[in-house]
């Protein structure tokens, strides 16, 4: 389970989103499963909104075996976001890497 709050004592704030990463990975390399609980859409749960930290959140779990969500007023919609995030095409789009080499004309002064 990867908990925020109880690593970044353990790590550090400075190190968290890298921990985070390395966790996810070494645990898909092992085919250990992750519980991602990191306050997932807690505002949208709490109030009905969530913030966009939250949002990053719900992307970087996409990863872990499943997403943890608190209970609370509106954990129905929450549900339902935390789904059609999930499932969106998104997750289906890759990002176009392109090799950056610099041209024998340019010249850096």
């Amino acid at each position: 389970m990867i908990a925020r709050g109880d690593l970044a004592v353990e790590c550090g704030w400075e190190r968290l989103a890298d921990i985070q990463d390395e966790i996810l990975s070494i645990s898909d390399a092992a085919h250990v499963p992750v519980i991602w609980a990191t306050q997932v859409l807690e505002s949208l749960v709490k109030s009905g909104v969530p913030t966009r930290a939250e949002i990053t959140d719900v992307a970087s779990g996409r990863r872990a075996s499943c997403i943890m969500l608190n209970k609370g007023r509106d954990i129905v919609e929450a549900v339902s976001t935390l789904d059609n995030m999930l499932n969106s095409n998104t997750k289906q789009m890759k990002a176009e890497v392109k090799s950056v080499v610099p041209s024998r004309s340019s010249h850096l002064f």
